[in-house]
Formats: structure tokens, C-alpha cells, sequence
């Protein structure tokens, strides 16, 4: 097969143990998925149905315990954290049983839904797409993948963020409104997931602006902890 252009790259992630990479599909991210946070935005916490909306791959940036950095993006005074639990889908399918929905996770990962909060709230009150605010290169630093059977109790672990030394994000796996299953399951009816494919569950209360320089060290409980500075 031969290509008019370069073709574009292949992006991936790290499996922990494993010399083997993982290719990214495509980024699926859920909105508001933390009563606490959907609170902290100014919205009913309400278990309604779930939304999501999309990251690029290319968006998706290898992190893990060694510092690395990710650029200060254009356009916005106002860059915002979000620390999340990653899935990742390795076996695909349309429709899918909670009941079976974790046999098609290939593993888990701690992620960041780096994000331009002025541009995406700009866009929310004036009833536009958020993509200018939440998709764009590098804004989703994520860690190695654990596989499932080796990430412990994910549905009970907890998860953190500080910048800087100080904790910004503390809650529970637990405290998800839509539960990994419940997620891939809803979001199945409507997209058939293919491996590959990342499923970023929302963040929890404690969002809040970084700058330049500004060191994020975030951490789930069995999936290790990442090291991601805003670059000078």
C-alpha cells in the first residue's frame, strides 16, 4: 500500500511488564461522572444518562513516574487539571451486558484530561462543541496500562492529584455515578468499541487551574502514579 503523504503516526501506551505496546484508537471521555464535581461545575449531580465527547489520539501522551512535560496550549489563560481513570478496550463489541462488560477491558491506567476551561465553558453557555476545550495534542498525559488481572480492586481504589506538593483531587473509584461496566456498556449501544479504543471515566471534585512550571503528580491505587510538568 502506498500513500500520497507521510502517513501519521501510530500513538501507544506502555503495558507494565510487557515489552509490548498498546495502540490507541480512539479516546472516548465521560462527562460529569462524580456527583462532587458535577457540583463543582454548577450542575445536578443526578444519575441521568452519561455523555461523552472525543480526544484525538494524538492527544494521548506516554507519562509515568519519571517527570515529563506537556506544553502550556494556545489560546487560553485558564489550563485546567482533571485526573481520571483510563479503560482500555481490548476486545471490541456493539451492545454489550454490563453483566460481560469487563471481559472486553484489556487494562487500566491513570490519566490527565488536561483542559482549556475558558474555551470549553465559552462554548458550553453559548450551546457549542466542546472540542476546542477539551480535544487537542498532548492534553491527555496517561501512565502505563495495567493489565485487568493485575490492577487489583480498581472499583475501590483511590484516586489523587497534587500540584506542586499539595493536594488538589482526592475521592474514590467508588464514588463514579456510571461504574467502568455501566460505561462501557452505555456507550457500546451507541458506538461499537474496538480494541484500542481508551475510555477516560471523569474526574472528581477539585478541578483547578496550573501554569507554567507547576508539577502534577497524580496516582491511582494499583496502577502507580505519574509525574507531568507544564513546560516552562
Amino acid at each position: 500500500m502506498s500513500f500520497v503523504i507521510s502517513a501519521p503516526p501510530v500513538h501507544t501506551l506502555a503495558v507494565a511488564g510487557e515489552p509490548g505496546l498498546f495502540p490507541v484508537n480512539r479516546v472516548f471521555c465521560i462527562g460529569r461522572n462524580y456527583a462532587a464535581h458535577a457540583r463543582e461545575m454548577g450542575k445536578d449531580p443526578d444519575r441521568e444518562p452519561p455523555f461523552f465527547f472525543m480526544k484525538p489520539a494524538n492527544a494521548v501522551v506516554q507519562a509515568g513516574e519519571s517527570e515529563m512535560a506537556i506544553p502550556y496550549p494556545p489560546m487560553t489563560g485558564n489550563f485546567h487539571h482533571e485526573i481520571e481513570l483510563v479503560i482500555a478496550i481490548g476486545k471490541g463489541g456493539s451492545d454489550i451486558d454490563a453483566d460481560r462488560a469487563l471481559e472486553h477491558v484489556y487494562g487500566y491506567a491513570v490519566g490527565l484530561d488536561m483542559t482549556r476551561r475558558d474555551l470549553q465553558l465559552e462554548a458550553r453557555d453559548k450551546g457549542r462543541p466542546w472540542e476546542f476545550g477539551k480535544s487537542f495534542s498532548k492534553s491527555a498525559p496517561i501512565g502505563p496500562l495495567y493489565r485487568a488481572a493485575d490492577a487489583g480492586a480498581v472499583a475501590e481504589a483511590d484516586i489523587r492529584l497534587t500540584v506542586n506538593g499539595e493536594v488538589r483531587q482526592s475521592s474514590n473509584i467508588a464514588k463514579l455515578i456510571w461504574s467502568v461496566q455501566e460505561s462501557i456498556a452505555y456507550l457500546s449501544k451507541y458506538e461499537s468499541l474496538e480494541p484500542g479504543d481508551l475510555i477516560m471515566t471523569g474526574t472528581p471534585e477539585g478541578v483547578g487551574a496550573v501554569v507554567r512550571g507547576d508539577l502534577m503528580e497524580g496516582a491511582i491505587d494499583g496502577l502507580g502514579r505519574i509525574v507531568v510538568r507544564v513546560a516552562a
